[in-house]
């Protein structure tokens, strides 16, 4: 790259990291740590506030404040910004809907004309059925908080009050952690961190944090006990307690039912029997495994709970006084003609 284009990419990399280490920062620039430090000064001579620090954590990082630097976008990043702030408007974090229109309009207008065509394409042909009904609201303060400090590796002390279960009372605690990412899983936000006071890894739903106090310190980052943070919380979601322990036998494809239940539950192939499987949910409510077994569309059998079983056949009785069968002609026989009782009895 020529001198003008790398200082720009510079500076672009720059504003997307709290700090980057010097020998890192070079090598995406594919230049010599000498070079690197040329660059720099040019940025600061052209009044761009770019600090110094030495030793092994040594690196670069582009101070807030003072005048603000262009914003560098590839075509993508501008299409992705634009559908980022259009999504934002119908997600849950309170206040977030017209701060992002707000946001969008205010991009756009910085935008050279070719991208600017791109974002008002994308902000103006698309339509969205408005913000989630039912979805825990997020204070948006907090969202960015937890962020920030997940990205910068800065301890965090917050309060956090868990679910209710039960005759058990819900009941505010302080927690010292050290974030390390946020998960979204449908409709709900998760910090997964590591509890000090605990000393052991913890998901936290967001909607039940508040008051983030930040230290202003770093950690050194812990190894998390799982391939990554979505795996974390897929796997506390699996292990908590619930009301109903479902297993049901399946006669379909494990893929298949694992894509009907997601993250809620797991499928495991039966040995021996490629297209059938065992269906295993954790469940307060047993409306969820009667939508996912008749999504799924397979013959099954309840092993348990019982009352699983009772859901079904309420269920079998709703849908078949709405849709009551056609009298089939005389001598046939309908392949989909399954009587009630063999959703107990296949084997």
């Amino acid at each position: 790259m020529s001198t003008s284009s790398r200082m720009l990419r510079l500076l672009s990399l720059l504003q997307t990291h709290r700090h980057w280490p010097g020998p890192e920062l070079a090598a995406r620039l594919e230049v010599s740590p000498r070079t690197l430090r040329r660059d720099v000064e040019r940025l600061r001579e052209l009044g761009y506030a770019v600090e110094a620090t030495r030793g092994v954590d040594g690196g670069y990082q582009l101070q807030p404040g003072g005048a603000l630097p262009p914003l560098l976008l590839e075509d993508e990043e501008a299409v992705a910004i634009a559908i980022g702030l259009r999504q934002a408007t119908t997600g849950s974090a309170a206040g977030l809907a017209e701060t992002s229109v707000q946001a969008l309009t205010k991009v756009i207008a910085l935008m050279p004309p070719r991208l600017r065509r791109r974002m008002e394409a994308v902000r103006t042909q698309t339509e969205s059925p408005g913000p989630w009904s039912g979805a825990p609201v997020l204070d948006a303060g907090t969202l960015t908080t937890l962020a920030q400090a997940c990205r910068d590796e800065e301890p965090v002390g917050l309060t956090y009050t868990p679910a209710a279960r039960g005759d058990r009372t819900s009941e505010p605690s302080q927690r010292r952690v050290e974030p390390h990412r946020l998960v979204t899983l449908g409709r709900r936000w998760y910090l997964v961190a590591y509890d000090r006071d605990r000393q052991d890894w913890r998901s936290f739903r967001v909607d039940r944090i508040s008051e983030v106090r930040t230290t202003g310190q770093r950690f050194r980052r812990r190894e998390l006990p799982a391939p990554d943070a979505v795996a974390f919380v897929e796997a506390g979601i699996r292990g908590m307690p619930h009301r109903y322990a479902v297993r049901v036998r399946v006669a379909a494809l494990a893929a298949d039912v694992a894509a009907a239940v997601g993250q809620w539950g797991r499928a495991v192939p039966l040995e021996g029997q490629s297209a059938s499987c065992v269906l295993e949910m954790g469940v307060d409510d047993l409306a969820w495994p009667v939508t996912v077994l008749a999504q799924v569309g397979a013959d099954f059998v309840v092993e348990s709970p019982p009352e699983l079983r009772d859901a079904v056949a309420r269920t079998a009785r709703v849908f078949a006084r709405a849709a009551p069968p056609s009298r089939p002609a005389a001598g046939h026989v309908e392949d989909d003609d399954v009587p009630l009782s063999r959703i107990e009895t296949m084997e």
